[in-house]
């Protein structure tokens, strides 16, 4: 690759990692003011779990339609569009004055969510098989929206109130999106697009299934923990919303620092190596969730954090090295896969708390699954799934 291709391909990859950063913090703004508004509008634990779990809704369910689009017409003008609602859904969560417009707008917020279909097949066009699991690592790492708005969303309250937290986030967005549209530009194609039957097809591959099993956990446990994060911890732990989103952020940063890690990693021994490390580790930590005490549910929180952030890597290497000429449709499976593994986990934790009074039953249950997924990850990596996907293909 010559010098300046690499210049051009770094600057692309700035522009979908900064484009994803700011869509994440908007999506992340909702559940960082989650405190407030729970007071403000005086939510039961049910009702707060539904208000956070919502927004992740559509933010996984529409990463395969923007999947596939990007895959059809390039990730710029999709990304673009995906900003530009975002920005709105961003305004329209400033407006909110009741429970019922909270799960409306917070709804539209997901969309911001879902953008990250589309960044992975706008930045994975831009580089070869072997530098894929590195650079979609640092695309991922725009995961770190979550902790600008976990950290910046509280402080930002105290000083401009709750409609101009949320507008703050929107101009964010819409100043990244006026410089995208006049910097980004779409990788070089080979060949005319394919139809949409092509672009399903690899949707029924079993290795398509079995990634997004694993981005179930991986990412769903990222954003399940970011998104309530403040909840436990002003809940359990009866610290401030400051400090706690204080804290959010932290886990939300390791959490983002060590996808690029994964994905490197992922380069250079195989993203399955990976992962069958990765999920007994995730097992173990999460046992120190069910904790009380303070050190070591922060043990927990950091651990499960770095494991997940490598686990996050490691599957988006597997994704285009499987699936080169589908990116961006598997790309919005697996996705949607992950965004569900953050929806369904609050509404659980929420019925749980509410019945027993405890988070404990549901960290042992994410605990269980992370079993699951090692026995699955040993099972792919083996020679007869290897060799019926080598047949299938």
């Amino acid at each position: 690759m010559n010098p300046s291709n690499q210049r051009s391909n770094t600057f692309q990859l700035v522009m979908g990692t900064g484009a994803f950063a700011l869509c994440f913090a908007v999506f992340g703004s909702v559940s960082a003011m989650m405190p407030v508004l729970k007071k403000q509008f005086h939510l039961a634990p049910v009702q707060v779990s539904i208000a956070v779990a919502i927004p992740v809704l559509l933010g996984s369910l529409g990463r395969i339609p923007l999947g596939l689009l990007a895959d059809r017409f390039g990730g710029r003008r999709v990304f673009a569009w995906t900003m530009a609602l975002s920005v709105g859904a961003a305004l329209l969560m400033g407006k909110v004055n009741s429970y019922q417009q909270l799960l409306i707008f917070g709804f539209l917020t997901g969309i911001a969510l879902a953008s990250f279909a589309v960044g992975v097949a706008f930045v994975s066009a831009w580089y070869p098989a072997q530098r894929q699991g590195f650079a979609l690592g640092i695309y991922g790492a725009g995961n770190v929206g979550q902790s600008l708005a976990a950290f910046g969303a509280p402080l930002l309250f105290l000083r401009l109130g709750l409609r101009n937290t949320f507008w703050s986030f929107a101009v964010l967005l819409a100043l990244w999106l006026v410089v995208f549209l006049f910097l980004a530009e779409d990788a070089p194609r080979s060949g005319p697009p394919k139809t949409l039957a092509g672009m399903l097809r690899p949707l029924g591959d079993r290795m398509s299934w079995a990634l997004s099993f694993f981005y179930f956990l991986t990412f769903g446990g990222f954003v399940a923990m970011s998104i309530y994060l403040p909840m436990f911890l002003t809940e359990i732990f009866k610290l401030t919303p400051q400090d706690a989103g204080m804290r959010t952020a932290g886990f939300v940063l390791l959490a983002t620092a060590m996808r690029p890690v994964g994905g490197w990693l992922a380069d250079r021994i195989g993203g399955l190596v990976v992962l069958k490390w990765i999920f007994p580790a995730v097992t173990i930590t999460a046992m120190c969730l069910t904790s009380e005490s303070m050190m070591l549910f922060t043990i927990g929180a950091l651990g499960t954090a770095a494991a997940i952030g490598l686990g996050n890597g490691a599957v988006f290497k597997l994704v285009p090295e499987y699936f080169p000429q589908s990116v961006g449709a598997v790309t919005g499976l697996v996705g949607a896969a992950g965004g569900l593994g953050g929806f369904f986990p609050p509404l659980v934790l929420g019925v749980i708390r509410q019945q027993t009074g405890s988070f404990i039953p549901g960290f042992a249950l994410l605990s269980l699954f992370s079993i699951c997924c090692f026995v699955l990850a040993k099972l792919v990596a083996g020679r007869w799934f290897q060799k019926t996907l080598r047949t299938a293909g």
